[in-house]
């Protein structure tokens, strides 16, 4: 399923991780480096898993509403049909893909492609999250973004989740998370053991 790549006379690829927390700015980043891309006059192509449509079916939207158009998909073996001129592949909200996404950013980077992934890097339990950590591991660049802790004004960290639901992927906004930081997540959680 995975291309061959070729050596020869190819420019040269790389991985770069954006991961943090919700609310973070991890999407606000990624789309700042895309557009960058573009001004440069590079082939930018933008993909988000098919499931995310809290903002938008089509579009990759940060919660400050700045806006890309993007190519929603149902797996990540899907981003290898990307053109063969296109030199930069961003994808969002990284942790929602399959576990043969690191592999997928892999055979990209081979092909001489700029591949810009964001993500979050730990669920609402405050664990790795999907393929996130494995990406983190064979990126050329990885950058941990931060939100603002509203409890204490501290750097945040955690996701933490508002509602009652156990499952690990439970899309929502402000009405079903907040950003915490490492005292505060915890305090919320062994306040809800009680």
């Amino acid at each position: 399923m995975f291309l061959e790549p070729n050596f020869k006379g190819q420019r040269s690829g790389w991985i770069e991780v954006i991961c943090g927390s919700m609310f973070s700015g991890k999407t606000e980043e990624l789309i700042r480096r895309l557009k960058r891309a573009r001004i440069a006059n590079q082939r930018v192509e933008i993909y988000k898993p098919e499931k995310d449509v809290r903002y938008s079916d089509t579009k990759v939207v940060s919660h400050d509403e700045n806006v890309i158009s993007s190519t929603p998909v149902p797996e990540s073996s899907n981003i290898l049909d990307v053109a063969p001129d296109v030199m930069v592949v961003g994808v969002d909200e990284a942790q929602f893909f399959d576990d043969r996404l690191p592999q997928v950013c892999e055979t990209l980077a081979l092909r001489g492609v700029r591949v810009i992934v964001a993500g979050l890097d730990m669920d609402f339990l405050g664990n790795p999250f999907g393929p996130i950590p494995a990406l983190m591991a064979m990126a050329e660049y990885v950058t941990k973004v931060h939100a603002i802790c509203p409890h204490c004004g501290n750097l945040a960290t955690h996701s933490y989740r508002l509602t009652a639901e156990k499952e690990t992927v439970v899309l929502g906004e402000k009405d079903k998370y907040e950003p915490r930081c490492r005292i505060c997540y915890q305090m919320g959680n062994i306040l809800n053991l009680r």
